[in-house]
């Protein structure tokens, strides 16, 4: 799947307009609708007994526990169709999804989509949206059963469900951290802020100046981290290949000092950190340089990252200290020492929630 099929086309940035589109939903009405998602959905898996087209999904579950979560995306908060592909925001509801679910050391099997519509959409511009599903059930090989649509009187709301599966002795919460156990991360901190930064001050250059076209060729890395995510089902499927179960985990979805304090208050533990073992792409660094922002204060708040935070014992270091995919930033202290990070100049300070305020006005991440 190359960039090129899910960008660029369908931005405000090169004249493409909504209401443009001459096929109408209210023409093919919710029954049509709802077939049409159907009859070009991927063929579904034998663990589907029945998948769409019925009042609820049937779906076969022989000796695991099903983990379910849902998640929602909400136009004008968690994304802009001025510079957001609406296939890229279909892919991006199943990935946040799908990174809930490997939070809890489960792999998801299912999917439902429910949906809220205004007038301004299109039958095209939900086939996009509709495209970018389809792309990442394939992806991580879920099957899409269901949901719900509905209209609404402005905007585009979107709301997913994910359905996975794991055993009893395999889930990992975030209340398992143990005293000196090691603090993981999984891939690199702060990309998808600065993408989200770099399109919200190209769309302002756009407006500004008529239609003036973005040149985002100079960083497609944070621009992909922060348009399409991915979650971590590959670091799932690692833990169960090397015998390895961490002892508490949670996915980065509003920054990893937020994300660390949870984990440590589900735990009743502290912890420390260490500024030079956090992981940061060489792009994210030299955009943020550029616009002045410190690339650790991304790092620790800037959000929507979705790697894995997770912690293992001691003995298990062996088992990922060769896999480049993992950073080991820290460990789990007492809860009298506190949450602290120890930066590159030896000076310790304490986390502090400052990441995403999911009842902010703002749309941009609190950093």
């Amino acid at each position: 799947m190359s960039k090129q099929n899910f960008f660029c086309k369908n931005t405000i940035f090169v004249g493409y307009s909504l209401a443009s589109m001459p096929k109408s939903l209210r023409e093919l009405g919710e029954f049509g609708f709802i077939k049409r998602i159907r009859d070009r959905a991927p063929l579904p898996p034998e663990t589907t007994l029945l998948g769409m087209g019925d009042d609820a999904a049937v779906l076969k579950c022989q000796n695991d526990l099903l983990v379910v979560t849902t998640d929602m995306l909400v136009e004008g908060v968690h994304f802009d169709v001025r510079y957001a592909p609406l296939q890229m925001v279909g892919y991006k509801l199943v990935s946040v999804n799908v990174s809930d679910c490997c939070a809890m050391n489960a792999k998801p099997f299912h999917f439902m989509v429910s949906l809220a519509v205004s007038s301004k959409y299109t039958l095209e511009a939900m086939d996009m949206l509709y495209e970018g599903i389809y792309k990442a059930c394939s992806r991580y090989q879920i099957d899409l059963v269901g949901g719900d649509t509905n209209t609404a009187i402005s905007g585009l709301t979107l709301s997913g469900t994910c359905i996975g599966h794991a055993v009893q002795e395999r889930i990992t919460r975030r209340s398992g951290a143990g005293i000196h156990h090691l603090v993981c991360v999984t891939g690199n901190l702060g990309g998808a802020f600065a993408g989200l930064t770099l399109l919200e001050r190209e769309k302002r250059i756009f407006l500004e100046n008529n239609g003036v076209q973005p040149d985002l060729s100079k960083y497609p890395y944070i621009v992909e981290r922060q348009l399409k995510p991915e979650a971590r089902l590959d670091i799932i499927e690692f833990f169960e290949e090397s015998g390895l179960v961490p002892t508490s985990m949670i996915d980065l979805s509003d920054g990893l000092a937020n994300e660390l304090l949870h984990l440590c208050s589900s735990s009743g533990v502290g912890c420390k950190i260490f500024e030079d073992k956090i992981p940061i792409h060489p792009e994210t660094e030299s955009f943020l340089e550029e616009v002045r922002i410190s690339p650790l204060i991304a790092a620790l708040n800037g959000g929507e990252d979705y790697e894995l935070l997770f912690t293992i014992k001691p003995e298990d270091y062996s088992k990922i200290k060769d896999d480049p995919r993992i950073s080991v930033i820290g460990y789990i202290t007492e809860k009298a020492n506190g949450c602290k990070l120890q930066l590159a100049s030896g000076q310790e300070t304490d986390l502090e929630m400052k990441g995403y305020n999911a009842f902010a006005e703002q749309f941009v991440p609190i950093i």
